[in-house]
């Protein structure tokens, strides 16, 4: 069991199990969205993740048409979830969100156009997708 959180703890996420993909994304939305030079997140099937707490929800299309839709604590604003039209049945948690520094890494890394210079996804098994 994991246990992900918003800063405040008013928002937590228990997630079962090993996530069944942690990936990078260097879209310039994420980058946004999460205030870094990248996101990183990790996905679970839905029913393997129960929230605990309240949430606001906002909607957008992606580059790709998948819509995201994401789930963020109205007390400090942090996103702790969300979920794509890309993978339906699943459900994505910030992979900062569980402060783990034993959290595995990614195996895949998206929008890598859009990356910055200075970074590298390291990792001989790892995916690369521009």
């Amino acid at each position: 069991m994991r246990t992900a959180s918003c800063p405040c703890g008013q928002l937590t996420l228990q997630c079962e199990g090993d996530p069944i993909r942690v990936s990078a994304c260097h879209c310039r939305a994420c980058q946004r969205r999460s205030g870094s030079a990248f996101a990183l997140q990790a996905r679970w099937p839905e029913d393997a993740v129960a929230l605990q707490g309240e949430w606001n929800t906002w909607s957008r299309v992606g580059d790709s048409g998948n819509t995201a839709t994401f789930r963020f604590c109205p007390a400090c604003g942090t996103t702790v979830a969300f979920t794509s039209t890309y993978m339906p049945g699943f459900i994505a948690v910030p992979v900062g969100t569980f402060a783990d520094p034993g959290f595995p890494p990614p195996r895949i890394s998206v929008y890598e156009e859009s990356m910055h210079p200075w970074l590298a996804i390291a990792g001989d098994d790892v995916e690369h997708f521009s």
